[in-house]
């Protein structure tokens, strides 16, 4: 079941596009990884840059898309990779 999830929520999250590229996130590889444990995922980002100024949009419209997936009720992001991850990743759980 979680596999499937972790499908459904890969779909979800394809539509999100890099700004600057106009490609899916998912295809750029920006999404490294999408774990689900039972109603919680865990979704790793990790920027093309060090700097990138998309990544706080980014990481706030994947939690978004994700925990509107049916069977999932809570989304943990986590920014890798990124000169503010820490800074970004405590805002995006609140």
């Amino acid at each position: 079941m979680s596999e499937e999830l972790e499908n459904t929520i890969k779909d979800a999250i394809s539509p999100i596009n890099d700004p600057h590229m106009g490609i899916s996130i998912v295809e750029m590889g920006i999404v490294q990884n999408i774990a689900v444990d039972g109603d919680q995922a865990e979704i790793t980002l990790k920027p093309t840059n060090p700097g990138c100024m998309s990544i706080t949009r980014i990481a706030a419209d994947t939690k978004i898309r994700a925990e509107n997936v049916e069977g999932i009720e809570n989304v943990k992001i986590i920014v890798e990779g990124h000169a503010m991850a820490d800074s970004i990743n405590e805002m995006i759980n609140r």
